[in-house]
């Protein structure tokens, strides 16, 4: 998750939308051109399905349009958990990784920090990382990025495919294998950042983009100059 990485080999750079507290810290970082945006927060039905169709293209070039149009479902149908999830920003990516097929999304969220005596980045990680072991989410790990300290969480979690999308047309469960990454802001908001893969093929270079994607995260105040939070040590 600490993997050292050159900043122009990834583009382009990606602004989170100022949500709850988060509108005096400002959230970038960087995604490898591998991944693709997804429309998530376009209201307009007429230009969503042609959005979509365009990431279709994109992600599928030369694949026949009965392909593209499945994956377009399948984006779209993602979409309600994405923004259920709270979602600020989605990209997905497709390739295949030694001769297999494998696909990975990520999605960028900002949630309000645990409730705790102070406001203060150190109390906040100490606090996820304690929630998130106490309902055993999965694999929990304090981490140092770039921009302060942060907790990750990798686990794995049952996804559902609708029938719709399945050979058989009957929905399917599989597992999808995930990193999530939080890092607490010093206003009380806590940004997520989760990388998840239903195919395993893939996982080694997946979690090892990602963990690029997050040591890129720089914050930094409205005024424009950089922000980089610290943990009070003894």
């Amino acid at each position: 998750m600490t993997t050292e990485f050159a900043l122009s080999e990834f583009i382009p750079t990606h602004l989170a939308p100022s949500a709850l507290r988060a509108d005096d810290i400002h959230v970038r970082w960087v995604m490898p051109e591998i991944f693709h945006d997804i429309p998530i927060h376009e209201d307009n039905d007429d230009r969503a399905v042609q959005l979509l169709g365009e990431l279709a293209d994109r992600v599928l070039p030369g694949a026949p349009e009965d392909e593209k149009t499945k994956f377009a479902v399948m984006c779209a149908l993602g979409i309600d958990d994405l923004l259920s999830a709270g979602a600020e920003f989605a990209g997905i990516c497709l390739t295949a990784i030694d001769g297999a097929p494998c696909t990975a999304t990520v999605f960028v969220s900002l949630v309000d920090s645990p409730d705790t005596e102070s406001e203060a980045v150190p109390t906040a990680v100490k606090a996820i990382a304690a929630g998130l072991r106490r309902v055993k989410a999965g694999e929990i790990s304090r981490i140092d990025l770039p921009c302060g300290p942060a907790v990750s969480c990798i686990g794995t979690r049952d996804s559902n495919l609708t029938g719709d999308l399945t050979e058989t047309g009957e929905a399917l469960q599989f597992p999808t294998s995930f990193i999530r990454v939080y890092v607490p802001l010093p206003n009380g908001t806590t940004v997520i950042m989760e990388m998840g893969t239903p195919t395993m093929d893939g996982w080694d270079v997946f979690s090892t983009m990602f963990g690029n994607i997050v040591s890129s995260i720089r914050l930094f105040r409205a005024d424009g100059t950089p922000l980089v939070t610290t943990e009070a040590r003894a």
